[in-house]
């Protein structure tokens, strides 16, 4: 069961076992959304080295288990903490070469919502590999999300009060279609600081919620389609009324202050 991962937000996806064409009453409690004031951390959690042999990476959920497959310590952290892996400064080198499988429970029934998913995952940086950090502001190259001449090109959210931002897409054979339901600003720039190779700062001065879509074609991909989707940056000036530029900014850094391997269980 895969997600569909990006800027701090995911796709639940479910395995959903029949009986004789009816869930049980186990399985339907097992499906139900975590309570929205719940503060839930890992009841059990199994921390093990990834097979070195495993190509595929996530976060993923089954039901009320929740699975973190072959992903780096740099990569857990900016999940949990939802900023770009050149924000974690000072951790070991095994910080981006060891990559971890970690898979649990939550210790509230029902399934995490995507802040609650990272606030697991926070309360077990912490327990199991002893995360320790101090904030920082420092200098240094980023891209900045701009309002492109024109104006932007987005609708005001429809969704409700209280509403989640979503962020969901597929990419094949070069093409990417991404849609964005009830974001901010920073949760646009918190998505493409996890596509590009630097963080990104909003820079808009919009203070709303937005639904979008976007629709590009990856560098570097064999475009046979006259009508083929532009390039990302063309897309989002396009598409979004948005630009997207190098710039270098003050920005919020991790600074790791200790850490330490967890014992394989």
């Amino acid at each position: 069961m895969k997600t569909l991962r990006a800027a701090g937000s995911f796709v639940l996806v479910l395995a959903v076992a029949v009986s004789g064409g009816q869930l049980c009453a186990q399985q339907m409690q097992s499906l139900k959304p975590m309570a929205a004031d719940a503060h839930p951390a890992f009841d059990v959690a199994s921390i093990k080295l990834a097979d070195p042999d495993d190509h595929s990476s996530g976060f993923q959920t089954q039901g009320r288990r929740v699975f973190i497959e072959n992903e780096t310590m740099n990569d857990i952290i900016s999940y949990a903490y939802g900023v770009h892996a050149k924000q974690i400064v000072g951790g070991p080198e095994w910080f981006g070469s060891k990559r971890f499988d970690i898979r649990g429970l939550p210790d509230v029934d029902g399934i995490p919502n995507t802040a609650q998913y990272r606030e697991m995952v926070v309360k077990l940086l912490a327990d199991r590999f002893q995360l320790k950090f101090h904030r920082e502001k420092r200098e240094m190259s980023c891209y900045a999300v701009m309002v492109a001449k024109g104006g932007p090109k987005m609708e005001a959210s429809k969704s409700g009060p209280g509403g989640l931002p979503d962020q969901t897409g597929r990419n094949s054979n070069g093409q990417a279609s991404w849609r964005f339901t009830n974001n901010s600003m920073e949760d646009f720039a918190k998505f493409l600081q996890f596509v590009l190779d630097r963080p990104v700062v909003d820079q808009t001065g919009l203070k709303g919620k937005y639904d979008f879509k976007l629709a590009w074609t990856k560098d570097n991909a064999p475009v046979t389609d006259e009508n083929a989707a532009p390039g990302f940056f063309t897309a989002i000036q396009e598409q979004a009324g948005l630009k997207v530029e190098p710039s270098k900014a003050e920005v919020e850094v991790l600074v790791v202050d200790h850490a330490e391997q967890p014992s394989a269980d």
